[in-house]
């Protein structure tokens, strides 16, 4: 898969992802129980916090570096994700939705300019690009689709 390859697989799980909460209101979107006990706003801290630990480690696995061990550093990737839930929990669903903006341009203007190589076949920026991101979205994003259609939300 080349460059422009990725940027579209990344671009169409990104749009589906928003495509599957597009139209539900505020309400609906603080409603918990779409994956346990996470409502749709809580899923978009989640996908945000996930881009935010891409931006902030693919320049270090680029480098040949290794990012700090989740268990080590939060008690696990459980605990890393209830933690940035509950940070953000105060935050109104506005500002959320500007932070998931403005996180998602920076990850394709990352993709955009990472070498070649490193965007071909299975390296180690690949792995933790598809585990953060286009591979991460669709979970969420059939999640919410279904949680949607039991709840008769469109």
């Amino acid at each position: 898969m080349d460059r422009q390859q990725l940027l579209r697989r990344v671009e169409k799980a990104w749009r589906a992802f928003q495509d599957s909460y597009a139209g539900l209101s505020d309400s609906q979107m603080m409603e918990s129980g779409v994956t346990q006990a996470w409502s749709v706003r809580d899923i978009l801290v989640h996908v945000t916090s996930w881009e935010q630990e891409t931006l902030k480690h693919s320049s270090l696995i680029l480098k040949g570096g290794k990012p700090p061990l989740y268990s080590a550093t939060y008690g696990g990737i459980h605990a890393f994700n209830a933690q940035m839930t509950a940070r953000k929990k105060h935050l109104p669903l506005s500002e959320l939705l500007r932070e998931q903006s403005s996180t998602h341009s920076p990850v394709v203007a990352f993709i955009e300019s990472t070498p070649e190589d490193e965007v071909r076949g299975d390296t180690r920026f690949r792995r933790r690009l598809r585990l953060d991101t286009y591979g991460h979205y669709p979970k969420h994003t059939e999640a919410i689709r279904i949680w949607r259609v039991q709840h008769s939300l469109g």
